[in-house]
């Protein structure tokens, strides 16, 4: 055997597949989905072919001719889930296998009625990254297989599909259930592919773009995300053409474990970023940029994710310049900084996860996930261009898009193509402290900008009593506030985390990251006022990011604290992901809960 991928079961020596054509009915009362996946191959190959699977019940195998082929189940990994070995006894262009997925299938969460927002139907959705894909079909769940696919859904009547593909039709069928058809003529990563079914409605707030969401929700989403279409303008001057036909987004519900997901034509975004005001939008920016940085351009493994992070943050901020300015953009930058920091503490007893290139062989890409591929990558590339300025990196970086358009690289690939593009980068920057050494190099460009510093400064003087006036915060955006509570102290006293709770009203915020990051320092200093508001934040959503340092938060707080993470996660754990499931039982497990 030889792998491609740490985290697949792919070989080497076996043809890629080229396009899957998948025919799915999805069961909401029995949570699976059953169906059949048509694996088209590179070339006619005879022989063994090796499939990633995880939680899937294989009910046969055919070839091109219909013949039925001889498979087995093995391997069973609690990372890689199941070998599948088809036999190919004759050279076959093709295979077909009759599955099913499991209750628990990890990229798949079902949801009771009761748990959407408008409370009328079942909802579905996949989250396929890193290498969930296999528990949805069999596949070679690896980034280097980059497939097209096709896909027929056969869903109860009054239920709609979305997917990361163009949609074709959709057929009423006489048992009164319906078939969606869908067409992706990219060939995407299978950690792209996406679906989601429910109660799902759109407005259209764009030439290429609609919002997608449940009745209840979709006006207000199309406000906040009004202003999409001059983004993406935004992003085509700076980065060429979007090669991606439409760029929708659907409106998740509550238990979405992220910001977003880049599926290419259906983005994915939580709910969280709906506040009112488009201060939130910048995930927008993010996801929008992993068109050319991520979607177009991917990693080949996870050891190379910060290919797909690093330069999608990079294009983001470099977006948002565009869109509101450099000061703006450097509060973003303030903010990625002070959470690049304390994510290389967080990995103070494995530092080898704070380099850019990592060797995750045994490591489950989800549990040892942080925001380092994501500012660490963005700061090398900041670096890179303040040496050779930024006329010069603009020219490499669309060099870079057209010369790997398509395809998935390592971080080998991008330095050769870097030193051969710019001669004598390698002098100048020391790429392999940055790509290879641990934690954050002597040369990184802290970020600086006159109301950075300001809200810096009165950050700093918090703790020795100097409380915020009128004056300082008269023109603070949202933005602001963040920066302003992610750089106080972490340790504060109860009656100063009252008086600010007392003044501004944290705790009840609309603003998702400005209310976490304050519970989130109530949860450290075991301030039990604000106990009932982390833990009515804990059932409200689901996204990691605010997951885990709430419940970290509680965990490294008192015996009460503790408790009451435990109790709250068994209360709330079916509302959550199991991607998100897992994160949060690690943080119980490590502290011995």
């Amino acid at each position: 055997m030889a792998p491609v991928d740490p985290h697949s079961y792919t070989d080497s020596l076996q043809p890629l597949t080229t396009h899957v054509a998948l025919s799915l009915s999805l069961d909401f009362q029995s949570r699976s989905i059953s169906g059949t996946a048509t694996l088209t191959l590179t070339r006619p190959y005879k022989g063994q072919l090796f499939l990633d699977t995880r939680d899937l019940r294989v009910h046969q195998a055919l070839d091109s001719e219909g013949r039925s082929l001889r498979f087995s189940l093995d391997l069973e990994d609690s990372i890689l889930g199941s070998r599948l070995v088809i036999d190919l006894p004759v050279e076959t262009p093709w295979i077909v296998v009759s599955y099913s997925t499991s209750p628990h299938a990890s990229a798949l969460q079902w949801l009771e009625p009761s748990q959407t927002a408008g409370g009328n139907q079942p909802y579905v959705f996949t989250q396929c990254q890193a290498i969930h894909a296999r528990s949805v079909f069999p596949c070679q769940d690896t980034p280097v297989a980059r497939v097209k696919y096709t896909a027929d859904v056969e869903v109860p009547g009054d239920t709609r599909v979305v997917m990361s593909a163009a949609h074709l039709e959709r057929v009423s069928l006489d048992s009164g259930r319906a078939v969606e058809r869908f067409v992706m003529n990219q060939a995407i990563p299978p950690y792209l592919f996406a679906l989601a079914a429910g109660d799902i409605v759109h407005e259209e707030i764009g030439p290429r773009t609609r919002v997608y969401a449940e009745p209840s929700v979709v006006k207000a989403a199309a406000y906040e995300f009004a202003n999409t279409e001059a983004t993406i303008t935004h992003a085509e001057a700076l980065f060429g053409p979007y090669e991606w036909e439409r760029f929708d987004v659907l409106v998740m519900p509550p238990s979405f474990p992220y910001g977003g997901m880049e599926n290419p034509r259906m983005v994915f975004l939580t709910p969280t970023l709906i506040v009112g005001d488009r201060s939130a939008v910048e995930v927008v920016a993010h996801e929008l940029a992993h068109s050319w940085t991520g979607n177009l351009i991917s990693n080949a493994t996870a050891n190379d994710f910060w290919l797909n992070e690093g330069f999608t943050t990079y294009a983001e901020r470099r977006i948002v310049e565009a869109e509101q300015g450099k000061d703006r953009v450097e509060l973003q930058i303030g903010l990625g900084w002070s959470g690049l920091k304390e994510e290389v503490g967080r990995f103070k007893d494995k530092p080898q996860f704070t380099k850019l290139k990592t060797d995750l062989k045994g490591v489950d890409p989800d549990e040892i996930y942080s925001r380092v591929p994501y500012e660490k990558g963005f700061h090398f590339l900041r670096r890179l261009e303040s040496q050779v300025g930024r006329p010069k990196f603009d020219k490499f970086l669309k060099e870079y898009i057209a010369e790997f358009q398509f395809q998935s690289i390592d971080t080998e690939t991008f330095l050769a193509f870097l030193k051969e593009r710019i001669p004598g980068i390698g002098d100048e920057v020391d790429l392999d402290k940055w790509i290879y050494g641990e934690g954050i190099p002597v040369d990184a460009l802290e970020p600086r900008s006159e109301i950075l510093d300001k809200i810096l400064e009165l950050a700093a003087q918090f703790e020795s009593g100097r409380q915020l006036m009128d004056a300082d915060t008269q023109n603070w955006q949202a933005q602001e506030w963040i920066v302003y509570l992610d750089n106080l102290p972490k340790k504060l006293s109860s009656k100063q985390i009252s008086m600010l709770d007392d003044s501004f009203h944290f705790s009840r915020s609309k603003n998702w990251e400005i209310r976490v990051i304050f519970l989130t320092i109530a949860a450290h200093c075991d301030y039990k006022p604000c106990f009932p508001a982390i833990e009515d934040a804990l059932h409200s959503v689901g996204r990691i990011k605010y997951l885990r340092p709430l419940y970290a938060g509680l965990l490294e707080s008192s015996p009460e604290a503790k408790q009451l993470a435990k109790r709250v996660f068994s209360d709330a754990k079916p509302k959550y992901h199991p991607i998100a499931q897992s994160v949060v039982q690690g943080l119980l497990t490590q502290a011995g809960l």
